[in-house]
């Protein structure tokens, strides 16, 4: 048959290249038959695979070797293989008709009946037509699912393999299982890991195992020896490969391509040509010349004695050895206890160390704790201090209790009585028929949603209150959020809260209208209405509405002086003024900058800082500038 397609498609096969039966030319291996090794193979597939042997057909013939498509191509072959004539297919039908008139021509010598039987052997036009062999074609959906389930099912199994190398007992790699499939494509695997003493071979057995769905266990169908010289290339992938595949064709997968080994696939090697003697009738062999056997027995001369002389050297070699054994096994031992002495000196060397570092350790140890049981015996002497100490403070603590609270009874009482006299000196009085109106010291303040008056009134107002705010948040010990810089009627409040302000001229706000812009006054009006907040919150008193000034400040004052009994009287006692002032201001305890100082009963001088009742405060009003000094001790 490949002979045929040669011949037909009309191109000789180069004897160093590889053509196919169409005449492509196929890709060669990188490896050559003698360097392929299990080392190479990473994968093996599956094709067509067969559990059930075929029936054999009926063959007209034995099979020999002139069947074979690689055996020797003759002439003489190829001329018969061409005077074949192809017969018709004959249907199941056809096949008695035609058996029964080959025998009446066996039988019967007659010319007219041979030549009826022979017109009976080949069928008629009209009788051409085969019949169906299709028994369910007209069958039901579910009869046709049935029998493709059937057909399916004895030829689909469960098929996995395992690679076995000779002097192994165990399988060098078992594959996974690959369920219901014809055409198997196992996953690659790496023979590399079982060293060279196998990777080296190029023999190995593969043994594939399978069960269908009506056998319970897996069963042997394949075993296969390989032989990895014998391997037949076909290329890098099958997308080119053209040839039909056997049953149960196993194909390698090698490092550089794809190889099978199957029997009617076209060689790559050349056709030898056989000379032939036409005068004496029989085949030429050809054969060495007399130089080439000469040559031939000089190379095998030299051989021998290259073999005699390997021996002597084997001999004399094993009797110096034998000679000096003795001198070579004490070399061996001082080797041996060179390094033994050597390791047993790390050793001491490294306990020396270890214990260096012990010690070392040790008195670190030796040391901290030392320090603690210095450290308890202080703490325990501290502690039995502090206990003698701590009964002596508890001896005297209910005398303490009681002059604390004695104490802020009497500060209770002062701050009653400051802000009595702060209320007399700044009286807040409310305007007659107008709701939520006040003055203080008769002038008026309007409210945040009352219509303005004049600047220079409110600006005189906003003095008086800032002036007011200021001396309380210092009798009450009430830190303000915004700093009051009290100066009558120009007076100013800052902000150092607010993070949008970079100098201290923006964080500045006045509280008086002539002058400055308006947000800035009103935002200072914000800023003082919050402090008196502060100090309305630090009281306990709840504040109705932050813009109304004057009767917030009012609610304060009304809360701090209310109590029972009489207003407590001064405590006695004088200031002077410090030597560095006027000497007709000592005897009366002030100056005009404030500075003051208290003689105690010792005599010994004092300073302090004056309270709002004995500082000096200046008020700028509408009707010009005037001086109050109040001299009160405190």
């Amino acid at each position: 048959m490949s002979a045929k397609r040669t011949e037909k498609t009309g191109v000789n096969r180069d004897i160093g290249g590889a053509i196919d039966i169409k005449g492509l030319t196929r890709e060669r291996p990188w490896l050559l038959p003698s360097n392929r090794k299990l080392r190479h193979l990473e994968g093996i597939t599956l094709r067509n695979i067969l559990l059930s042997r075929p029936n054999a057909p009926t063959q007209a013939k034995t099979n020999d070797d002139t069947s074979l498509p690689t055996t020797l191509r003759t002439p003489t072959k190829t001329l018969a293989l061409r005077e074949r004539k192809l017969e018709h297919s004959r249907s199941s039908s056809d096949l008695h008709s035609t058996l029964k008139a080959r025998n009446a021509v066996e039988n019967d010598d007659g010319e007219e009946a041979q030549r009826r039987a022979l017109e009976n052997i080949r069928p008629q036009i009209g009788r051409m037509r085969r019949r169906s062999t299709v028994n369910w074609t007209n069958a039901t959906p579910q009869v046709r699912q049935k029998k493709l389930e059937d057909v399916t099912g004895t030829k689909l199994a469960d098929t996995w393999f395992s690679l076995h190398c000779e002097g192994v007992l165990e399988p060098l790699y078992v594959s996974e299982v690959i369920e219901k499939a014809m055409n198997i494509n196992f996953r690659f695997f790496d023979l590399n890991t079982y060293g060279p003493w196998v990777t080296r071979k190029d023999e190995l057995t593969i043994k594939f195992w399978a069960r269908t769905e009506a056998a319970e266990d897996y069963r042997l169908f394949l075993q296969l020896r390989v032989h990895l010289r014998s391997l037949q290339y076909i290329g890098k992938t099958l997308e080119n490969f053209h040839h039909p595949l056997p049953p149960n064709c196993v194909l390698l997968h090698l490092s550089d391509g794809i190889y099978t080994s199957f029997t009617d696939l076209p060689l790559d090697e050349p056709v030898l040509a056989i000379a032939v003697d036409t005068k004496n009738g029989h085949s030429v062999q050809p054969t060495s010349t007399y130089d080439e056997l000469m040559r031939l027995s000089n190379l095998d001369s030299c051989i021998q004695d290259a073999l005699a002389t390997r021996e002597k050297l084997t001999s004399q070699i094993n009797t110096l050895l034998e000679s000096q054994k003795e001198p070579r096994h004490l070399i061996e031992s001082a080797a041996k206890e060179q390094v033994s002495l050597a390791a047993t000196r790390t050793a001491v060397a490294t306990v020396r160390r270890q214990i260096k570092t012990g010690q070392t350790r040790r008195s670190e140890l030796q040391v901290s704790l030392q320090t603690r049981r210095d450290a308890i015996r202080a703490g325990v002497s501290s502690q039995a201090e502090s206990k003698s100490k701590l009964d002596a403070a508890q001896a005297e603590l209910p005398n303490k209790v009681k002059a604390r609270f004695e104490t802020q009874s009497d500060t209770k009482g002062q701050i009653r009585r400051i802000c009595e006299d702060l209320f007399q000196i700044y009286p807040v009085e409310p305007i007659p028929k107008k709701a939520l109106a006040f003055t203080v010291c008769n002038l008026s303040l309007p409210n945040a949603t009352s219509p303005s008056s004049e600047p220079s009134t409110t600006a005189a107002a906003l003095g008086y209150v800032a002036h007011v705010t200021y001396l309380l948040s210092l009798y009450l010990s009430v830190s303000l959020p915004y700093p009051l810089n009290a100066n009558g009627s120009s007076s100013t409040i800052f902000d150092p809260i607010s993070a949008s302000l970079q100098s201290d001229a923006a964080r500045t706000f006045p509280l008086y209208q002539k002058g400055a812009v308006a947000y800035r006054f009103e935002y200072g009006v914000f800023l003082l209405n919050s402090d008196i907040e502060i100090l309305m919150s630090k009281q306990g008193i709840r504040i109705v509405d932050l813009r109304h000034t004057l009767p917030n400040l009012k609610y304060l004052l009304t809360v701090l002086t209310s109590g029972d009994g009489e207003l407590p009287g001064r405590r006695e006692g004088r200031a002077i003024l410090s030597p560095s002032f006027r000497s007709d201001d000592v005897a009366k305890g002030e100056s005009s900058s404030g500075g003051a100082f208290r003689e105690d009963e010792n005599g010994t001088l004092t300073r302090f800082k004056l309270n709002a009742r004995a500082s000096t405060s200046r008020f700028q009003s509408p009707l010009g500038r005037h001086e109050t000094y109040l001299s009160r001790g405190d």
